[in-house]
């Protein structure tokens, strides 16, 4: 085997290795699991109906729906729902978790051999897929969205810090063919997830200005410029509609919730609020991987001072410098004398959490050990194979450790009984940020009928229920006048057809939005807004009616699909550009 090729069969050890305690065990039962699989499976729903990119998810709050596939990026939910037509879905998670962890640990190793030889590389590689974040992430809380950062991070690093040219002029150095990579990665990662997408920009930005800095020229930052407004025209088909509509739901809200104010989980804080049961993720587990982090950032430089490492020439230094930087500005974001920051900046307290951050910590800790332990190239064998086994060892208790305390101490997912409940078509709970302000999930009843007739709109449809379980509706109740099946009931169009004998109201089991057009007997009609459930309302005369309801293009989404083909239009552009640029130089 070739040193490249053995590179990749040990990445991918490495990934099958952290897997496999998913597909032994299961996914635990954390906090995301439930609302991908919904995600993955309504996905599919919409596709069977001719519908690519949804917009609602039809079985969330139990059959109601809520427009999550409008506000929540596509790439993981897409590629969750098309691996669960390949496979059984019993295999889904594990084979995500491995697709996820293997891509990571390829973007570290290739950010790596920037600076590194191909067996450090790899080390570091494997040092991501199987570090204390990493795995957290897959095993206690199956943030499958989330994971995909830990493949984008390293990329973004690649393509910010490279530089084919330092003695060309400042638009040659910027467009030396890393920009269009750029642009995709900035897209790729905004299209994963939306803390993702808000920490690679600002590592981004980071990471330009102090290039820029120690390059004493303006080319990281001019590339760092076209590559995020090219990458956000890009996703605009998403990420306008997604900003716009805000306004219908209740998305601002998530950051003052105790549990999810960054307030409450810095390292160290002068006071945390009372509410709180746990403080973040445990105080230890988050000091002691940016311990880690830093300790092997000092371990390199300390390496460097007594031997000779790659910091002998300006670029080097440029790029090992910028590195690392990161993990010293992710401990100093983690302390409260920060909050002003996290005030300021734009987006940046939907973060939710300070130990988010340490996402971006995974390539530069994989790096900085790596280089610190592995040793230099006049080395004998039996020191590589020493260093190597000793890693192997670290890397295996970490795993162990991991599976013990994250995965089997939770309950598992209930794959089984979740798929049950789908298919059944009760449905699942929905999210609350993506229900109006004054909407409660929990006041959405189980078992409701396609449709309710009633002389009062304000009727509490269903019985029992608290503030975290949601009431059940049963005919005897007596709060429908009369019921109706849906004649058609897809994702985005509903139909239903009933004799009324007297005018009145006709309660869907269909969540409000704007987006809806309804009409009744082939007029429009506005509905009533239910202030408690959310669920659409609409006057009816008495007699026959056919009420349809669907899915609009709102002008937001047409002007977003604009941007985004103009913005593609320009990205190609940008690339025959490039290429004449290294054609001329």
């Amino acid at each position: 085997m070739t040193p490249r090729s053995k590179a990749a069969a040990t990445i991918l050890l490495a990934a099958a290795l952290a897997s496999l305690p998913v597909l032994l065990h299961g996914i635990a039962a954390g906090d995301d699991f439930q609302f991908h699989l919904l995600s993955w499976l309504d996905a599919q729903q919409s596709w069977r109906h001719g519908i690519p990119y949804p917009h609602w998810a039809p079985n969330a709050n139990y059959g109601a729906g809520e427009p999550r596939f409008l506000f929540y990026p596509p790439l993981t939910w897409m590629l969750g729902a098309a691996l669960g037509l390949l496979l059984p879905w019993k295999l889904v998670p594990a084979t995500l978790l491995f697709l996820l962890l293997a891509a990571t640990g390829f973007a570290i190793r290739a950010l790596a051999r920037e600076s590194l030889p191909e067996a450090p590389s790899t080390l570091a590689g494997c040092i991501a897929i199987l570090s204390g974040y990493a795995l957290y992430t897959a095993y206690a809380r199956a943030a499958f969205a989330e994971l995909a950062g830990g493949f984008w991070i390293p990329l973004l690093l690649l393509f910010a810090l490279r530089d084919r040219k330092p003695r060309a002029a400042t638009w040659s150095r910027a467009l030396d063919g890393s920009t269009i990579p750029l642009t995709l990665i900035v897209a790729g990662a905004w299209l994963s997830n939306v803390p993702v997408g808000i920490m690679a920009s600002y590592l981004l930005a980071l990471v330009a200005v102090v290039s820029a800095l120690l390059a004493r020229a303006w080319f990281p930052v001019l590339r760092a410029g076209i590559a995020v407004v090219l990458g956000l025209g890009i996703i605009a088909f998403y990420l306008l509609p997604a900003a716009w509509e805000q306004r219908f739901v209740n998305v601002e809200a998530i950051t003052d919730i105790p549990i999810f104010r960054i307030e409450n989980h810095f390292l160290f804080p002068w006071h945390i609020d009372p509410v709180l049961s746990v403080h973040g993720i445990g105080l230890s587990f988050v000091a002691s991987l940016l311990a880690i982090a830093i300790l092997s950032v000092l371990a390199f430089l300390l390496r460097q001072k007594f031997s000779t490492l790659p910091l002998n020439d300006t670029e080097s230094r440029r790029w090992w410098i910028a590195l690392g930087v990161v993990p010293v500005v992710v401990l100093a974001l983690h302390f409260s004398i920060s909050a002003p920051i996290w005030r300021l900046l734009p987006r940046l307290r939907f973060l939710q959490y300070p130990w988010r951050l340490l996402l971006l910590v995974e390539a530069s800790t994989g790096i900085f050990f790596a280089a610190a332990v592995w040793p230099g190239r006049s080395s004998r064998l039996w020191q590589r194979v020493t260093v190597g086994l000793l890693c192997s060892l670290l890397l295996v208790g970490s795993l162990e450790f991991s599976v013990r305390r994250l995965l089997l101490q939770r309950d598992q997912s209930g794959l089984a009984e979740m798929l049950t409940d789908y298919r059944s078509g009760i449905g699942m709970d929905g999210i609350q940020e993506y229900a109006a302000p004054e909407w409660n999930n929990s006041r959405v009843a189980i078992g409701l009928p396609d449709a309710c007739f009633t002389s009062d709109p304000a009727v509490i449809l269903g019985a029992g229920g608290t503030s975290e379980d949601n009431p059940n509706w049963r005919p005897e109740q007596g709060t429908c006048l009369a019921t109706a099946a849906a004649t058609l009931r897809q994702p985005e169009h509903l139909r239903i057809a009933m004799t009324t004998r007297q005018s009145g109201y006709l309660i869907l089991r269909l969540r409000s939005y704007p987006a809806w057009r309804i009409t009744v007997n082939g007029y429009r009609v506005a509905t009533i807004p239910r202030d408690s459930d959310g669920l659409i309302d609409i006057p009816v005369p008495a007699g026959q009616i056919a009420v349809a309801v669907d899915w609009t293009t709102s002008p937001d989404v047409i002007i977003g699909r604009i941007i985004s083909v103009v913005s593609l239009a320009l990205l190609a552009a940008l690339y025959f550009g490039e290429r004449k640029i290294l054609r001329i130089d």
